[in-house]
């Protein structure tokens, strides 16, 4: 019984390898793949340069004031032009 089940879990294993196996050969080894990696980076980046104010510079994404349009400010770009 014992055998069967560990049989079992090896048979999983292995299915669960290959498939790891070939996600990580199409990310790295294909044009789709690598679209996908720029894609990701991109998206990284531009949440980055949201949190950059120009003029007072890096806020992490806590302190910035969240507007009634979805759209966040610097707090201290904000009680400069709304208060």
């Amino acid at each position: 019984m014992g055998a069967i089940i560990i049989e079992g879990v090896l048979f999983v294993a292995l299915i669960a390898t290959g498939v790891a196996l070939l996600y990580w050969i199409l990310l790295y080894f294909t044009p789709a793949g690598v679209r996908f990696r720029q894609a990701q980076n991109r998206k990284r980046i531009e949440r980055e340069a949201q949190l950059v104010c120009p003029i007072h510079g890096m806020r992490s994404r806590e302190q910035l004031v969240l507007l009634a349009n979805g759209e966040r400010v610097c707090p201290d770009c904000y009680k400069e032009t709304y208060k």
